[in-house]
């Protein structure tokens, strides 16, 4: 019987051709397949309290795995949802609250739940997906709260010195994405180089900490001047804002750089770096632009996210791959 020849793979589905062409920005050259059924099959799973207790604890001198204790298979993330539910009652109890008994002490715990539930959610689920397991719960608290007002500050000065005119043309959104992205990459490059982070899924967690603390402060601000309707819009919204905008700006600067170097000026300047984060600030730029092609800006909107989490599974799948790089070059060093 004749041997067929061997048929390159060719795969016809969108998403998972989308998914491989956003992977080689990171310099792969392998396929990978998309399975969310088994990414999250943990979520629908239950879990002991100690269990959640070991999620939290991990980045500690004591927790923090040896390289070789490190899976190379992707994390299996199910605390984010746990803590989503959490906030999600407390947000339902406080609304209960406010529209039966009309008890405006409600609204503060409101606007301030509201505000935390879906970027605080997404934190986590970054955080289970750190592999590396070398930076503590603390540490990010820390960053998302500490960074997520200095790069509100940021943006602030930046917006001080680069004048935006207030009509949403292309050229406005383009000019506010710049700025916002700029000013949230300063102040993750910062962290970055403070935690001496080398891997891209330290890259992930970093930046969205910073973009989960700006969503989470930045929608208190609108929630306070336009009312609490506004925590229902963004609150959906943020699935595919800040956090995951600044996770991708943080990755960018982990791919960039140098193996266990520092930031430099030229780190900046590598294509890798402009590929995401430009990404990043595209995405920011289209989210604030009444975009004519898509039309309805719900559409829009959920065509963004799944652009963000495109780029966000992208990026994950290389962090994976970073650590099947590094085993193989220990046992390379070994062999020596």
């Amino acid at each position: 019987m004749k041997k067929q020849a061997p048929v390159r793979k060719y795969h016809f589905d969108m998403l998972e051709q989308a998914l491989h062409e956003v992977d080689e920005w990171t310099g792969s050259s392998d396929y990978f397949k998309i399975n969310l059924k088994n990414n999250f099959a943990q979520v629908f799973k239950r879990h002991s309290k100690k269990e959640s207790d070991e999620v939290f604890i991990a980045g500690t001198s004591d927790t923090t795995p040896e390289l070789s204790d490190i899976s190379e298979n992707e994390a299996q993330p199910w605390l984010f949802a746990r803590v989503f539910l959490v906030l999600f009652g407390a947000f339902m109890g406080l609304l209960a609250l406010y529209l039966l008994f009309r008890s405006d002490k409600a609204v503060p715990g409101l606007i301030f739940i509201g505000s935390l539930m879906v970027p605080f959610s997404l934190l986590v689920f970054f955080f289970e997906m750190n592999a590396f397991k070398n930076i503590s719960i603390f540490s990010v608290t820390q960053i998302f709260l500490i960074g997520g007002v200095l790069s509100l500050l940021m943006t602030m000065v930046l917006y001080g010195l680069i004048p935006v005119k207030t009509n949403m043309d292309f050229s406005s959104a383009l000019s506010i994405g710049l700025i916002e992205e700029t000013a949230k990459l300063i102040i993750v490059a910062y962290f970055i180089w403070r935690l001496n982070a080398n891997f891209i899924l330290n890259g992930l967690l970093i930046g969205a900490a910073i973009g989960a603390g700006f969503a989470v402060f930045e929608t208190s601000g609108y929630a306070g001047i336009y009312g609490i309707s506004t925590l229902f819009d963004r609150s959906w919204e943020a699935l595919g804002t800040h956090t995951l905008w600044s996770a991708i700006s943080g990755a960018s600067i982990v791919l960039a750089k140098e193996w266990r170097a520092p930031i430099i000026k030229g780190t900046l300047a590598k294509p890798r770096f402009y590929l995401f984060f430009g990404t990043a600030v595209l995405l920011h730029t289209c989210w604030d632009w009444n975009m004519p092609i898509i039309g309805h800006y719900y559409a829009q909107y959920w065509f963004l996210i799944f652009i963000a989490w495109l780029v966000v599974l992208a990026l994950i799948h290389a962090g994976v791959r970073e650590i099947k790089m590094l085993h193989q070059a220990a046992k390379k060093v070994e062999k020596m």
